[in-house]
């Protein structure tokens, strides 16, 4: 009976290592391929805290297949910005952020912000907490609106996903 020479064992383990390797990245391939595909997310920023942002809302162009998320809270403090990160899939398409500032009454005023107003593929947005003495950022929205027709022929959009943002504690 021979024994098995060092050669003979470092080939064996050799072949043993590239199989365990080849089928390990099969199967890695397979888990890939068979991943659901991951909603778009925004990374928001704000005195020294960065958070995720799942989107609130996200159909198809067709709004169909929605999936619904929940807003989540930024503390934007009275002069300090709100910083945005977008990915390619928002960046890329024509989009608008409503920032709703709330007045020292309570009453709510909306302003509007579209991607034509920042430059082409923009990736990165900075919004002001506090434009005016009075005013206090207390929520953001960002959108990917749609056209839409009503029954009567008119035409509004409408948005197909949205990333919801609550800033005041």
């Amino acid at each position: 009976m021979s024994t098995l020479n060092a050669r003979t064992i470092v080939a064996l383990f050799t072949a043993g290592v590239l199989l365990l390797s080849t089928a390990f990245v099969g199967v890695l391939t397979v888990l890939v391929q068979n991943a659901d595909e991951h909603d778009p997310e925004i990374t928001a920023y704000a005195h020294g805290r960065t958070v995720t942002v799942a989107p609130f809302m996200y159909c198809t162009v067709r709004m169909e297949n929605c999936r619904y998320g929940r807003t989540v809270s930024l503390e934007v403090p009275p002069g300090y910005p709100l910083q945005l990160s977008l990915p390619n899939e928002i960046s890329d398409a024509p989009w608008l952020i409503q920032q709703v500032y709330a007045l020292p009454s309570g009453e709510e005023i909306a302003k509007v912000s579209r991607h034509t107003d920042f430059p082409e593929g923009v990736r990165a947005i900075t919004i002001e907490s506090q434009p005016d003495p009075d005013l206090r950022l207390v929520g953001v929205e960002m959108q990917l609106p749609i056209l839409a027709r009503d029954e009567t022929g008119a035409e509004f959009y409408v948005p197909h996903a949205a990333w919801s943002i609550s800033t005041a504690e």
